[in-house]
């Protein structure tokens, strides 16, 4: 769930937009060029986020200007954390990760159980039982540090996935949280395994 002042994904990749335009171009992106690089049918949509992130105390609306966007430099806002989107992780059986920087979201500390480095795209429903869903970004913490029970982002032989953790006494185990799939044994002595990070939130996009 997002309060009126926390950013979706979307707000977030329209506000860096934003910043970017200015720093680059000297001014603001008109409602038309916002509508035209996110992909929105007209310039109705693009103004129902720029009007969002005005009441959320990012930016500043002069209905009477073409290029009427002021960014708002305020306190509160240098505590947003600044995450890039990585790439997509398997809910599922595991997949090859796309490593490269796709944007970058301003997100609200609050959403996480710390501070994450990066977040990753979701594909497949094998984690729905801990309120995984297809599609969420899943803010991931680096360390190779794991307690049996957390939720880990594991490289096994190359291939990305998110699942629970569990170490036996005859080896590791990836669990789902969905009965439509099964655990995914490792035997480490034969299998490279490695913990790219824990799981310390997400977030959904609207």
């Amino acid at each position: 769930m997002y309060s009126m002042t926390t950013l979706t994904p979307r707000r977030s990749a329209i506000l860096t937009f934003i910043r970017e335009r200015i720093v680059r171009n000297g001014q603001p992106p008109s409602l038309a060029e916002i509508a035209e690089a996110f992909g929105f049918a007209s310039r109705s949509v693009a103004r129902k986020h720029v009007v969002a992130l005005a009441e959320g105390g990012f930016i500043e609306v002069n209905a009477h200007q073409a290029r009427g966007i002021r960014l708002i430099d305020q306190e509160p806002r240098a505590a947003l954390l600044d995450i890039p989107l990585l790439g997509r992780v398997a809910a599922g059986r595991p997949i090859d990760v796309d490593a490269q920087e796709h944007r970058r979201l301003l997100l609200d500390p609050a959403l996480f159980s710390r501070a994450p480095d990066y977040l990753l795209q979701v594909q497949g429903d094998s984690m729905i039982g801990d309120g995984i869903l297809d599609g969420d970004l899943v803010a991931v913490r680096r360390t190779g540090e794991v307690r049996n029970g957390q939720i880990v982002v594991a490289r096994l032989e190359g291939e990305v996935t998110i699942k629970r953790f569990e170490r036996t006494a005859t080896g590791i185990r990836l669990l789902p949280r969905n009965p439509a799939y099964e655990p995914i044994v490792v035997d480490p002595e034969h299998q490279e395994l490695t913990i790219e990070g824990v799981f310390c939130g997400l977030v959904r996009p609207a």
